[in-house]
């Protein structure tokens, strides 16, 4: 198993101080020489790098005030060398033309370390605003050009004559001329619940990411459903020929009593139901890594043992979050690589 770990950004983490110090300075014109968000997201990215953590996810919110997740995830690839940097991208905002082009360009810079992942969107005003109108009503058709979109860029990255006629994208047989380090091409990772988008994944990505029931209560319930679903998934791409992997999103919660943890997931589901922000790591709770070190690990690595082969993890506070984890929780683990 593989260890992950999200990128600290205003619209993914609880609000802590150097977070808010940062969205403060990036709504405000002028500052230093060193913008805020960078420094924070560059300490915590390296220091994940140099605790054992594999990847990292660069999350994308264009309507807020998060750096774009493409430029931001360049500049982390320049401060790491062993970290994979994964990229989330909304199909309908960048034509794949460019997203393809743009990834075989961070493929090279980073020296085969780059990935992507492909998020179909949910917010009408953000895909409007930011993608000229590019809201689909038709739950459909955003499916429908999720697939033209992935099958586009795979194309572009592994075709010398790439085309495709789709409703949403076209393809003429123009080659990609920068090629990407990676052979055949940068792992596409994607989460989907719907029966097409489940059908693309298993068709073009490389890594599905799992789903739960929000409620870290809930542990034993989810952890039946997503060793399930592994199989449901992993018989999905079988009829297409593939083989895929397999991806779990946590909020970790280590504490040095179980009491202790469970007071503050009962606290930040709360927040989370008063705060937007706070909401997406409430609901990665569901996974249920909520405890002493010694259950998180034995969760970790019981997961591992139904086929999940990569948990992106996310904390609160971010830095002491990651410190506690590695200082208590990865000594424990018996799935990772590094034991």
């Amino acid at each position: 198993m593989r260890l992950g770990f999200w990128t600290p950004l205003p619209h993914i983490v609880q609000e802590e101080p150097a977070i808010e110090a940062a969205i403060k300075a990036a709504s405000t014109r002028g500052g230093g020489q060193v913008d805020e968000l960078l420094a924070f997201t560059r300490q915590a990215i390296t220091e994940a790098e140099e605790c054992g953590f594999d990847v990292t996810l660069v999350a994308e919110r264009w309507l807020g005030p998060d750096h774009a997740s493409w430029i931001l995830a360049t500049a982390l690839a320049c401060a790491t060398s062993k970290m994979e940097i994964m990229v989330a991208v909304h199909p309908g905002m960048i034509a794949p033309q460019a997203v393809a082009k743009m990834g075989a360009t961070l493929d090279r810079i980073s020296g085969g370390r780059f990935s992507m992942n492909v998020v179909n969107g949910w917010w009408p005003e953000e895909m409007n605003v930011f993608g000229n109108g590019a809201w689909l009503d038709d739950t459909s058709a955003r499916y429908k050009r999720m697939d033209e979109f992935i099958h586009a860029i795979r194309s572009l990255w592994t075709e010398t004559n790439p085309t495709l006629d789709g409703d949403f994208f076209k393809l003429d047989g123009t080659e990609l001329p920068l090629k990407p380090v990676q052979a055949p091409c940068p792992p596409i990772y994607a989460a989907s619940r719907s029966e097409p988008g489940k059908n693309t994944i298993a068709r073009y990505c490389d890594c599905w990411f799992a789903e739960c029931d929000t409620d870290f209560r809930k542990y034993e319930s989810n952890f039946e459903k997503i060793r399930t679903d592994i199989q449901e998934m992993r018989a999905r791409a079988a009829d297409f020929g593939r083989k895929l992997q397999f991806g779990l999103s946590a909020h970790v919660i280590c504490a040095e009593d179980e009491a202790s943890a469970i007071q503050q997931a009962i606290e930040l589901e709360e927040y989370g139901s008063r705060n937007r922000v706070a909401l997406t790591s409430a609901k990665a709770l569901g996974a249920g890594l909520v405890g002493t070190a010694q259950k998180v690990a034995e969760r970790i690595d019981a997961y591992a043992d139904i086929g999940i082969d990569l948990v992106m993890l996310r904390f609160h506070p971010t830095l002491q979050g990651l410190k506690t984890f590695s200082t208590d929780v990865m000594p424990l683990l018996k799935s990772t690589k590094r034991h």
